[in-house]
């Protein structure tokens, strides 16, 4: 329940485009009042270490409270978000309509594009969230043999660390020179008419992460279109979603970006294609984020409102009668784990549903991972990661599952990481949901 305001939150554009936006001093104003409110209410202190960060120095400040924080250590709790949104959607009781109109994960966000406009973001933080760049360069054949061979060696990881910040202990993903765009083709060619049920042709927006580092979980997702005989295509023209300029605060990157995106998502959108991304962090962002930065884009809201999870996808083809359930192969005990940016996203369990819908015993966790798009991977949050990350890793490893899943590749590689370095792991084994309702399936 949201005291003091019972309706559904609602969420203002984001008026970055006027240069009031970038005034160091309206922000340090409007960062003092949120952070007042939030001190009043402190019912967000479990989610991430944001709030945390900012009641202590509130209380160090004695009966000053939030006057008596120094302006200089409000850059301490913007750094600590990583703009999940759940305090915005789940928590906060005074976002709009309420009249204080609080929107935290938003103010973070300004005070983020301050800094970038000011010049404060390091190397390591542009290189880390160039993740079409890193992405082509490090999966380049023989290239990527060095790259993965580098990731999994200990002095080469030690190297990094101290030359880069990113934390040797974190697992990395590995690169793959077989990139899904390269590999999958470009579309299917059977046809079915829907009518006005469930859009009855799909398009894929393959994400860095599925085109670079894990191009099965994409022919996964095709395979799984094919079988219910969904007609797809490949998304013509693809880049980053922008999702980690953003919370970069580079929102002048965000712009170029959507700038190639949007136009051929566009005209995907207004020919009946629902759109599917198999990363939650990129749904949300064209879902969201782009619609919010840009709201007179005619474009770009045409984009949000095609935009799918892809298990959203599957349990309206479901309720359409339209999914096949002819499922061989038992999954056993799946422990599932729901991302923030999936739970934003206000769409329900889809996963769990279409998993349940197995036959599978599912365990499913609600609650932050604690590692985040580039965050948890950079030597001064790893520990804050792991230290939020351990509830989570707690229950997930309860009845000992078969599988460890989740829709965000990242947080499911660092919950098995806490989950093996505390002994728990047990059997488990990390899967995809994707991948996981294409072995239901009995497919190859």
């Amino acid at each position: 329940m949201r005291e003091g305001n019972l309706e559904a939150p609602t969420r203002h554009p984001l008026d970055w485009k006027n240069p009031q936006f970038y005034d160091a001093a309206a922000c340090e104003q409007e960062l003092e009042r949120v952070f007042e409110i939030c001190h009043g209410c402190r019912r967000c202190v479990s989610l991430c270490n944001a709030f945390p960060t900012l009641f202590d120095l509130i209380d160090a400040a004695g009966d000053d409270e939030v006057a008596g924080v120094p302006k200089e250590k409000y850059g301490s709790v913007v750094d600590q978000c990583y703009l999940c949104d759940v305090c915005y959607m789940t928590k906060c009781p005074y976002v709009p309509p309420h009249p204080w109109n609080l929107d935290f994960p938003h103010t973070m966000l300004r005070a983020k594009a301050i800094k970038f406009k000011a010049g404060e973001a390091s190397f390591r933080d542009r290189l880390l969230t160039s993740t079409d760049l890193v992405g082509r360069l490090a999966s380049i054949p023989v290239v990527v043999q060095v790259v993965n061979a580098v990731n999994k060696s200990s002095a080469a990881r030690g190297a990094m660390e101290a030359v880069l910040g990113v934390k040797k202990e974190r697992w990395l993903p590995e690169y793959d020179s077989a990139h899904f765009r390269k590999t999958a083709g470009m579309s299917s060619a059977q046809q079915i008419t829907d009518g006005e049920r469930t859009p009855g042709k799909v398009a894929i927006f393959s994400t860095c992460y599925v085109n670079y580092n894990e191009p099965g979980i994409g022919h996964d997702l095709v395979k799984l279109l094919e079988h219910n005989a969904v007609p797809w295509r490949l998304v013509e023209k693809e880049a980053c979603c922008g999702m980690p300029k953003l919370e970069l605060g580079d929102l002048d990157s965000v712009e170029k970006l959507k700038d190639v995106n949007i136009p051929s998502l566009a005209e995907l959108a207004r020919t009946g294609y629902a759109i599917l991304t198999p990363v939650p962090s990129c749904t949300l962002m064209f879902k969201s984020e782009l619609r919010l930065m840009f709201p007179d884009d005619a474009d770009v809201q045409a984009v949000a409102a095609a935009m799918f999870d892809p298990f959203e996808y599957f349990v309206q083809r479901h309720k359409d009668g339209l999914l096949k359930t002819d499922f061989k192969q038992p999954l056993g005990k799946v422990s599932y784990h729901i991302p923030c940016h999936s739970r934003v996203q206000n769409v329900g369990r889809k996963t769990e549903e279409m998993l349940r819908l197995t036959g599978a015993t599912v365990n499913t966790v609600e609650r932050c991972s604690g590692h985040d798009g580039t965050w948890g991977v950079k030597k001064e949050y790893y520990a804050l990661s792991m230290k939020i990350g351990k509830p989570v890793f707690k229950a997930m490893a309860k009845d000992e599952p078969d599988y460890v899943s989740s829709d965000c590749a990242i947080a499911g590689r660092h919950i098995l990481q806490g989950m093996t370095e505390s002994g728990s792991a047990g059997h488990a084994r990390k899967q995809h949901p994707l991948t996981l309702l294409r072995i239901a399936y009995g497919l190859e």
